[in-house]
């Protein structure tokens, strides 16, 4: 079991990240690999998890310890799966994922993609008053980003934060509505995903 890797950010993909430790490439999964964009070619840790099933073994990879721990809790849910649970972190905003399980807002819970009403109730039963140690990450999320210069940069971003939300489960339906909300801003890759999934959300 790896509890991190440490090492260069060596590729960046819709769904995962590449990152090299003494020449070996590890294939991670992560909730939102745009995070790490400007950690590129810089020596940085991936906190990760081994998921293990009969036909596959999958590294899953977060920014902080406590998203691990927010990962690891919600797939021992019913019904949801690390794909689910990759998705519902890429959201960016644990502090209302977690008011709307204390405060049961299913409403909320099932506008994640794969999580209907039976799954939310039972995130609800599973997690309620148990997740008092993921709330101390909330204060480490930043937003500090390079923003890109040129039309042509812009239009690029845009097009892999909606390659990172279809890999999350969202369809390309549900995008083209909100593209127009998005179209033109001057935003990062990781920004253009956050900014799409609060008007999915909301």
């Amino acid at each position: 079991m790896y509890d991190y890797i440490k090492g260069m950010i060596h590729h960046i993909d819709p769904e995962y990240v590449v990152i090299d430790n003494n020449g070996i490439g590890y294939h991670i999964l992560t909730p939102n690999p745009y995070v790490f964009s400007d950690k590129k070619e810089k020596e940085t840790i991936i906190y990760t998890y081994q998921h293990v099933r009969e036909d596959m073994i999958a590294l899953y990879g977060f920014e902080t310890f406590e998203e691990k721990r927010m990962f690891k809790k919600l797939i021992q849910v019913s019904g949801i799966g690390p794909k689910g649970a990759l998705a519902i972190l890429a959201y960016g905003r644990p502090n209302e994922v977690i008011s709307a399980i204390e405060f049961e807002d299913e409403k909320f819970l099932v506008k994640f993609p794969g999580v209907g009403k039976k799954t939310a109730r039972q995130m609800i039963l599973d997690l309620k008053g148990k997740l008092d140690d993921v709330i101390p990450a909330l204060e480490l999320v930043t937003d500090v980003k390079k923003e890109p210069s040129s039309n042509v940069e812009i239009e690029e971003t845009l097009g892999e934060a909606f390659l990172a939300l279809v890999a999350l489960g969202y369809s390309e339906r549900e995008l083209k509505k909100i593209e127009p909300k998005l179209k033109g801003r001057n935003l990062t890759t990781d920004q253009y995903v956050k900014e799409a999934l609060q008007l999915l959300i909301s």
